[in-house]
């Protein structure tokens, strides 16, 4: 199965509605992709397993917004903000039928969050925290992203560069003035704040460059990130230091940090 194939299959899923046969379909899709005989193309190895450890949602919900892309003719005279606007409001869409159909679509997700697993701890750009335990639940949103196969595919950097606190999708859902939101869990790691030097150290020694010291932004070819300051980094009481946040991104030349991907649809599929 070729590229075009596999994702005319999925959009064939997605417009017959998810039916049973079509999450069936769905189910396979994702064990493929996460056992490696499905090559998402998208993604280094490292990267496509940060994207399995996200979980079984997370997977699903990357195929299902990867199956949406801007070859439709009729938005060629838009302006590229609007057609990125238009292509979220269709990945998340057709996400949200999906979680409706496989029961992890949760409405007013702020609100029941807090009421049903716990405490509401702390607020970041794109992202509510709320106690857990042993974890912490976030609700992160599309503030910084506009589509989410964009958020999505931060999930799977982070997890491919940070497993310590790897985060695993849950579900998905909208808060009270219907934005929409993914949910996620992830590790609570106590410690003590670091400094920058630190931290510049701590990115040197994974090969990443320091590019902006005034927004906490560091890059290799592949990879970028931002916001990797002492909120978002923290050193256990051992001295390990942990990253619990930050906006990491596939770096493209359209962020204009020497970054050389692309963002590629291409699958390979035995």
């Amino acid at each position: 199965m070729n590229s075009n194939e596999f994702w005319a299959q999925i959009n064939k899923i997605i417009s017959d509605g998810f039916t049973a046969h079509g999450l069936e379909e769905l189910d396979r899709y994702a064990t493929d992709f996460i056992t490696g005989r499905l090559i998402y193309k998208r993604f280094s190895p490292q990267e496509q397993l940060g994207c399995a450890t996200g979980g079984y949602a997370h997977v699903v919900a990357s195929i299902i917004a990867g199956a949406e892309n801007d070859s439709d003719s009729s938005l060629e005279a838009v302006s590229d903000f609007k057609r990125q606007q238009q292509r979220g409001a269709t990945q998340a869409h057709n996400i949200e039928k999906w979680a409706r159909c496989t029961g992890c679509w949760i409405e007013d997700i702020n609100h029941n969050i807090a009421s049903i697993h716990g405490e509401h701890i702390a607020e970041g750009g794109e992202a509510q925290v709320y106690e857990h335990g042993a974890t912490v639940l976030k609700t992160i949103g599309l503030d910084y992203f506009i589509e989410p196969i964009l958020a999505l595919d931060r999930i799977s950097l982070y997890n491919a560069w940070f497993p310590e606190t790897k985060m695993t999708v849950l579900g998905f859902g909208t808060n009270k003035h219907g934005d929409f939101k993914i949910l996620v869990e992830q590790p609570f790691v106590e410690g003590v704040k670091v400094t920058d030097d630190e931290i510049l150290q701590f990115m040197k020694n994974m090969g990443f460059e320091l590019k902006n010291a005034r927004n906490w932004t560091y890059a290799t070819r592949e990879v970028y990130l931002s916001d990797m300051h002492d909120e978002n980094v923290i050193k256990s009481l051992k001295g390990t230091i942990f990253v619990i946040d930050c906006d990491i991104r596939i770096n493209t030349p359209e962020l204009r940090q020497g970054g050389t991907r692309k963002l590629s649809t291409e699958v390979e599929y035995e």
